[in-house]
């Protein structure tokens, strides 16, 4: 039974695989043109503050646009290879946000039981995020005449004698459980297969993506249906404690004098970044490869009016890229300060960007107030 159920696991890691290279491209295109639209929007309803009309216009396309990245990070999820940005983080706020967001408007109840003192969590806040709402939005389409959803929550050690594909450690244990009528038995081993759904009109990628991400995190998810389906979602436990998050106005994101340099191959970005840059007071440069942002980053110091900073696309086709740039630009100026930015989200230099000679990271799609943010980071 072990070997099977293992076997079973090794095929659908297979599957997901199989699928990796279309979703990642057509995910990293699509995070492209979605910067454009996240970029120009934020900007354009600081300038419609005084509007209440359309301001409320601009926040509904907001929400659509948000649906659109969710989607993309799903498909990216598939890409081969991918790394989460893990960081320590509490999961108690992250269960509860999430499983609301999924429930707005339903007429489900959620009953929540979380453990007052559950461990920290080295993850993807954003990535186990959607697993939350991918399996609670599932649990609701189990219960159309409504019902109740129970997520618990609790520390759990894992030892040798337990039947998991777990390595023995301290893991926080989600359980998930609706009063649905159930999964059939025949599909119960299908139910993380990429596009397999029971149901009208479903896609079959939210279990699947939900069953890519928690692999990634080195944890388990599995599923068991006797009145109702539970689902078990095991992640890693973290000895470090999650760093305390300030706040920040966003008046003090929006103002600095510094010189910044942005690579990037597509037009209508640099169109969108520059623009958003200006408004927060930067001077800006652009350049459309890394032999073009070196030449540029040379000149500057040549000059004596170098760059503040660089904001470096980490995919060129045809051309020199972020990874290869950092390093040339290092060579000009061992303290350059470069933002690595790329619509391959789970990319493993996004992830580890620090080995790799990067400051900071601007994921793909960004806003005004996220762009900011991770220049303002370098200059504190």
């Amino acid at each position: 039974t072990e070997r099977k159920q293992l076997e079973e696991e090794r095929l659908k890691v297979q599957k997901l695989e199989s699928i990796g290279v279309l979703a990642g491209g057509i995910a990293h295109d699509f995070n492209n043109i979605l910067t454009a639209i996240f970029g120009n929007l934020s900007m354009a309803m600081i300038y419609a503050e005084s509007n209440e009309k359309v301001t409320k216009m601009l926040t509904e396309i907001e929400k659509a646009s948000w649906r659109a990245k969710e989607l993309a990070q799903q498909l990216l999820t598939f890409s081969k290879g991918g790394e989460p940005i893990k960081r320590p983080t509490k999961l108690n706020d992250l269960i509860k946000d999430s499983a609301s967001f999924a429930l707005t408007g339903s007429n489900i109840k959620c009953d929540m039981l979380i453990a007052d003192k559950l461990w920290t969590a080295n993850i993807d806040a954003g990535q186990i995020s959607q697993v939350i709402q991918n399996v609670v939005k599932n649990a609701e389409q189990a219960m159309p005449y409504g019902g109740s959803v129970t997520i618990q929550a609790e520390n759990k050690t894992i030892n040798s004698e337990e039947l998991r594909p777990l390595k023995e450690g301290e893991y926080v244990w989600i359980k998930i459980k609706d009063q649905g009528a159930g999964i059939p038995k025949q599909y119960i081993a299908k139910i993380f297969d990429p596009y397999f759904s029971t149901k009208k009109g479903g896609s079959g990628l939210g279990l699947a993506t939900s069953f890519s991400i928690v692999r990634k995190h080195n944890g388990f998810i599995t599923a068991e249906s006797n009145n109702g389906t539970t689902f078990h979602i095991y992640l890693p436990a973290s000895e470090k404690k999650a760093p305390v998050i300030k706040k920040r106005a966003k008046e003090k994101l929006l103002q600095s004098g510094e010189k910044i340099l942005i690579m990037d191959d597509d037009q209508a970005i640099l169109k969108t970044a520059t623009k958003m840059l200006d408004m927060m007071g930067f001077k800006v440069e652009t350049a459309t490869n890394g032999q073009e942002a070196v030449e540029l980053y040379r000149k500057a110091q040549k000059d004596g009016c170098p760059f503040g900073a660089v904001l470096l696309d980490l995919t060129i086709p045809g051309g020199m890229g972020g990874k290869e740039t950092v390093r040339q630009l290092a060579d000009i100026d061992p303290e350059v300060k470069a933002i690595v930015s790329s619509g391959y989200a789970n990319d493993p230099i996004m992830a580890d960007y620090k080995s790799y000679g990067f400051s900071g990271i601007a994921t793909k799609p960004y806003n005004i107030e996220e762009l900011g943010e991770a220049l303002r980071h370098l200059f504190d």
